[in-house]
């Protein structure tokens, strides 16, 4: 990762809020990591200075939060910045690694928050520090993790048991909310509000089996979304809704290696529980097929992601190809063209 290059996207976006435009989250160090992981460099600084002009100042921390109290502040987005404050001042005391090791078990059964951009920009933030740990870098994952806290929402269902199934079976088992009571348009938080009179979300977490390979059961689970993603994808809207069933679950892959062992299971499922929901709340009927294609260059994608000048499709990309290279089954690098051709600016 370029240092200098990640370091001055940081700088430029300091002072910029986690969300704009009435409840729309910054992508902007997110979508700046990932085109350095996407070896694009030089998009960068030109990308994060066209972004920035959208965005809203950063909120203030007006009132502490107590250590033994904080629970009394999850979900309260008008503290956000509070969080922040909390967040810094917990990664000054103990290294960064703890405090993801410590934060992000208690924060997983919120792991939707924001439809999950506060897990999402956790995990960009953790990448960029275990390459090198910077001031920049340490207050970029403060803000991850207050946003994560000050947009903490819980679904229906409790993580309980270890279930049998794997996510590619068990969305077999997901009953979707019927369509008249579904709420299309808007923030994906708000379409996920029917599944709380949905019963059979319930049971949703307990499906699945988290007991043994994490990585393979990332893989399954991002897989099983990009499918998802392609069936259900059928304009911007839905494009966008369910590429967070993708870049959500994948990024708790980048947080994998600082948790407790006995902790990864939970948050899998909270992950799984995450990605399960958008398909409830939004997707078709029945789990689609999974779809075969021709194999399109790898550098064609990203120069395609790159220029459609989109957050989200630039996210989308990298996501895909960091699972591609570790199970690499066409429907990656499909989703990635479907969402490139989809999304222009």
């Amino acid at each position: 990762m370029s240092a200098a290059t990640i370091d001055e996207a940081l700088e430029l976006l300091e002072h910029t809020g986690p969300e704009f435009g009435g409840g729309l989250s910054n992508h902007g160090p997110m979508a700046a990591e990932a085109l350095v992981v996407l070896g694009r460099d030089g998009a960068v600084i030109p990308w994060v200075e066209r972004y920035r002009r959208r965005l809203q100042p950063e909120p203030e921390g007006r009132n502490a939060i107590d250590p033994a109290a904080w629970r009394e502040a999850l979900g309260h987005g008008s503290r956000v910045g509070d969080w922040a404050v909390f967040f810094e001042r917990d990664l000054s005391e103990a290294p960064w690694q703890d405090v993801v090791g410590r934060w992000v078990p208690l924060l997983a059964p919120g792991l939707v928050a924001a439809a999950m951009h506060g897990v999402i920009r956790t995990a960009h933030a953790v990448r960029s520090l275990a390459s090198g740990e910077t001031p920049g870098r340490l207050k970029e994952l403060a803000q991850g993790l207050a946003y994560w806290a000050a947009r903490y929402q819980e679904l229906p269902g409790a993580a309980g048991a270890d279930g049998r199934l794997p996510p590619s079976q068990a969305l077999r088992e997901v009953e979707p909310v019927p369509d008249e009571r579904r709420r299309p348009g808007g923030l994906i938080t708000h379409g996920l509000r029917p599944l709380a009179d949905h019963q059979p979300f319930q049971e949703v977490p307990a499906l699945v089996s988290t007991g043994g390979d994490t990585s393979t059961f990332v893989s399954d689970l991002t897989e099983t979304f990009a499918n998802v993603y392609l069936a259900s994808a059928l304009d911007i809207g839905m494009a966008i809704t369910f590429i967070h069933a993708v870049t959500g679950p994948s990024a708790v892959r980048l947080l994998l290696p600082y948790l407790p062992p006995e902790a990864a299971p939970r948050v899998l499922r909270y992950a799984w529980q995450a990605a399960a929901a958008l398909y409830a709340a939004f997707g078709v009927g029945v789990q689609p097929p999974r779809r075969e294609a021709s194999t399109p260059d790898v550098q064609d994608l990203i120069d395609q992601a790159v220029a459609t000048g989109d957050e989200h499709a630039i996210k989308f990309g990298e996501a895909c190809l960091r699972e591609y290279d570790l199970n690499p089954r066409p429907v990656y690098l499909a989703a990635i063209e479907h969402a490139n051709g989809i999304i222009r600016r």
